[in-house]
């Protein structure tokens, strides 16, 4: 009996188990869902409340898709779907279903706002400030749904195959189409839209990473120092943070050395840089940028 009842509990045990998992697994998809829907919503105000009246793009697709609803006076909604659908189905088949699928339904919502929104008066008809707030919205929505597994542009999956096949990457291949696209701006909406269009651009692109990497960017630290004990203590005292000790080698003098790695946010770097000058002035530092943390220490505390 007493065999019988432990094998009873460890089957509840999984039962419960599996019961958290589905439900941690229908919470993260809800999740998911709403933020595609927010950031392919933000997209469409962004372009139809902002960009399209006051005649200025944005890159890839989408860029290509406002031209010709200007030329042939299709609605913009249906050239979206139309004209990223083919790359749909070359994702669907080279990077996988869920990109595929997740970047369907994000165009799909996209396209659906701004046939919903295209009647709707605009804010601003004054093409600077349109670049601007349309760019930081645009930028805001796209990063969203590339967060969290999907797309809003099909140049992006022709980028990420053709990154593959030859020496440049996602970014260089997605810049270099743009290029044009954005030059094309300037024979159907004039060069001074064209320009407005490259700023509205570099916006959405810089408000992708923030919206991608947060406002409190990590950074990688590693420090060389002989003062390396009193600097990895310093930095746990005074910045909250967990240090590792690396063993190194000089490739000059072969002499040991021990390396400090440690994982700060951007607003930590004036004061940590403070700290290690305190104790070694000629200490070395490297820093770079770390797209995600997760596990460990890694927690945001006070500076003192």
């Amino acid at each position: 009996m007493t065999v019988s009842g432990e094998v009873f509990t460890s089957e509840e045990q999984k039962k419960l188990q599996k019961a958290g998992s589905a439900k941690i697994a229908r919470l993260r998809l809800a999740q998911r869902i709403v933020m595609m829907v927010l950031g392919a919503t933000m997209m469409s105000v962004a372009l139809e409340i902002f960009l399209v009246p006051n005649e200025l793009i944005d890159g890839g697709i989408t860029g290509i898709s406002i031209m010709l609803s200007h030329i042939f006076h299709i609605p913009l909604g249906i050239l979206l779907t139309l004209l990223n659908l083919p790359f749909l189905i070359i994702g669907y088949k080279q990077i996988g279903k869920t990109f595929a699928l997740s970047t369907l339904f994000a165009v799909v919502i996209m396209s659906i706002g701004t046939q919903l929104l295209h009647p709707v008066h605009p804010i601003t008809v004054e093409p600077l400030l349109a670049a601007v707030f349309g760019g930081v919205i645009l930028g805001v929505g796209v990063g969203l749904v590339v967060r969290y597994g999907g797309s809003l542009d099909g140049t992006e999956i022709v980028a990420i195959l053709v990154a593959k096949k030859l020496p440049f990457s996602v970014g260089e291949v997605v810049m270099f189409f743009n290029f044009f696209i954005l030059s094309g701006a300037g024979f159907v909406f004039g060069w001074n839209n064209a320009m407005f269009s490259l700023i509205a651009y570099y916006i959405a692109f810089k408000m992708i990473d923030i919206t991608l990497e947060g406002l409190d960017q990590s950074k990688s630290v590693w420090i060389i120092s002989d003062k390396f004990r009193d600097i990895g203590e310093a930095l746990t005292e005074r910045l909250g943070r967990g240090v590792t000790y690396l063993d190194g080698e000089g490739g000059f003098s072969g002499d040991n050395k021990k390396v400090i790695f440690v994982v700060i946010t951007r607003l930590e770097e004036a004061k940590l840089k403070s700290i290690v000058e305190d104790w070694d002035s000629d200490a070395f530092i490297a820093i770079g940028n770390i797209h995600d943390v997760k596990g460990g220490r890694f927690k945001k505390k006070s500076i003192h």
